[in-house]
């Protein structure tokens, strides 16, 4: 257990929350859509496609307007966007390729401010409404519900779990499970059981360390042995492309039959 980490076997207990990656629909409508169809938080992919920043900030103001919880997922530890992404008003940064402890310390430092960080102070912040308060408040209170989360999806990362997981600052795990298996070096064999045991070791490495554990790229038929039944508790179910295309194709199925 990290010392001083405020995490508590009740957060670790509590329910598995649903989300949606967004990679193309940046609009802040796009929070609207996912609350709408039943989703507990969004992600804004930073990492594989054209949303960025700008994109970010409307949908995490969005996002706080409505009382949706918005991540926002960075290109990877040397990143110029991870504390900006807080300072843009998502609940928390999502960073992918966290290898080594030594990229989780700093990612952990770039987003905390001092005496824990060198987070730099920002201005007046979406997350507070853009109240002028004193700098020591304004700290405090942005700091009190961001999640700091660290992506586990290579076989450097895995033998490193245990390390990363101890860092302090990092609130949480999240599974690249397609990535993953491809490190591991079982492309597209999620089922296989290196990969399942990969999963296991990370929930593991997060419980003993206070950390939550997320999951993102599983079919729906992995959500319970690979997230539900590990611990999970933010699960990302699909993204805004697979829905446009498998839920396309599904009605062009149905009329054309």
């Amino acid at each position: 257990m990290k010392i001083g980490s405020s995490k508590s076997e009740n957060s670790r207990q509590s329910r598995s929350h649903f989300g949606l990656a967004l990679c193309l629909l940046g609009r802040s409508e796009s929070v609207l859509l996912a609350r709408g169809a039943g989703f507990d938080f969004v992600v804004v992919d930073m990492e594989h496609g054209p949303l960025g920043i700008s994109e970010l900030g409307q949908v995490a103001s969005a996002g706080i307007a409505v009382g949706v919880t918005v991540y926002g997922r960075v290109t990877g530890p040397t990143s110029g966007d991870i504390a900006r992404v807080l300072d843009c008003g998502a609940s928390g940064v999502i960073v992918p390729h966290v290898d080594t402890p030594e990229q989780a310390a700093h990612i952990a430092s770039i987003c905390k401010f001092a005496p824990n960080g060198r987070r730099a102070l920002p201005g007046p912040l979406p997350a507070l409404d853009y109240g002028i308060v004193p700098a020591a408040e304004l700290c405090q209170r942005a700091e009190q519900n961001t999640k700091v989360i660290a992506m586990i999806e290579s076989a450097e990362a895995l033998q490193n779990v245990d390390q990363i997981a101890a860092t302090s600052g990092i609130d949480m795990l999240i599974i690249g499970s397609n990535d993953l298996a491809d490190g591991i070096g079982r492309r597209g064999q999620l089922e296989h059981e290196d990969v399942r045991n990969a999963f296991s070791r990370i929930a593991i490495a997060a419980r003993d360390n206070g950390c939550d554990l997320g999951v993102m790229g599983l079919p729906p038929a992995l959500v319970r042995p690979y997230a539900l039944d590990l611990g999970a508790t933010r699960i990302v179910v699909t993204n805004d492309t697979n829905l446009i295309i498998e839920g396309g194709a599904a009605a062009l199925t149905k009329v054309r039959r």
